[in-house]
């Protein structure tokens, strides 16, 4: 099965909460003012959120005065332009070319923070990269012995420091680490308990700020990794985390178990930031570069 064709398996529980619905509302019907107010109040059940359920239905309006949208074949064409446009262009997670290229990968606990960065790690070292993995997550000991299955699995390397270790000196020394053996890509791994929400934030600033000493410039990615089944939860955690120390890209785990799937557009509405990875299974294959066209036609087909 082709990657596209696993997307669109993947992406079936959240078009039966949304696309179902919002074909059987286009049968028949053309893209009057009463179609677009239950459109609109589909899109934001379906976690679409309400600024960007809004700015959806704007676009479509002006596009109905001109005439557009008669039926129902041409109003969810309308809608899948306007969604992919909203999603704005493919950003994909680049490695630039500063050396080390250190991504800071953040997020909740349970979130798939630990497998996205094995599975990030097998990528990279497939194009040819060094790898070095950080076990900042000095919080569960589990979180170590899990990065150093993958750093084994995906032949990368990796620093570590006993349970309870300052997070910010693993980073540290991670990056020294990769500096002297001339590694091309450092990912640091970091805590996710967010019932401690404002340690964890000045902790992770911390981290942050160890790692900018160790290498000016540095991390040149802050990931965050959030869960799409938990709604619009990620879009809350998407926000703290983005204040606390300023995100550059997201990466979307677990597409393929929700129909929550909408929180995409509510994410990249509210904050701007680039969705760059999604994930779709439990296969090293299955953690994809995000591609916003590709997104609404598997929804769709």
């Amino acid at each position: 099965m082709g990657f596209f064709d696993r997307l669109k398996e993947g992406l079936a529980k959240t078009k039966r909460g949304l696309v179902d619905k919002v074909e059987a509302l286009f049968t028949g019907r053309k893209l009057d003012e009463a179609t677009l107010e239950e459109l609109e109040e589909i899109l934001v059940l379906s976690d679409v959120g309400a600024g960007a359920a809004s700015d959806i239905i704007a676009s479509l309006r002006e596009r109905t005065k001109k005439g557009e949208g008669r039926d129902g074949d041409s109003a969810r064409e309308l809608l899948k332009q306007e969604m992919t446009e909203l999603l704005g262009h493919s950003e994909p997670l680049a490695v630039g070319s500063e050396r080390p290229f250190v991504i800071l990968a953040v997020g909740v606990n349970g979130v798939g923070k630990t497998t996205t960065i094995g599975k990030l790690a097998s990528r990279f070292r497939a194009q040819g990269l060094s790898v070095l993995l950080a076990a900042g997550d000095t919080f569960r000991a589990a979180g170590i012995e899990q990065l150093e299955i993958w750093a084994q699995r995906a032949g990368t390397q990796l620093v570590k420091h006993q349970k309870g270790a300052d997070p910010a000196a693993v980073a540290y020394d991670a990056i020294l680490a990769a500096r002297s053996r001339n590694i091309d890509v450092v990912i640091i791994d970091t805590a996710g308990r967010l019932h401690t929400k404002t340690n964890l934030m000045d902790e992770l600033k911390k981290v942050k700020r160890s790692i900018e000493k160790a290498l000016p410039g540095a991390p040149h990615e802050t990931l965050l990794v959030v869960d799409a089944t938990t709604g619009q939860n990620a879009l809350r955690q998407a926000e703290l985390f983005h204040e606390a120390i300023g995100i550059t890209g997201i990466a979307l785990t677990k597409l393929d178990g929700t129909a929550k799937g909408g929180i995409i557009f509510a994410i990249r509405k509210a904050l701007g930031i680039p969705v760059r990875l999604i994930g779709i299974g439990e296969g090293i294959e299955d953690l994809r570069d995000f591609e916003p066209k590709e997104f609404v036609e598997a929804l769709f087909s």
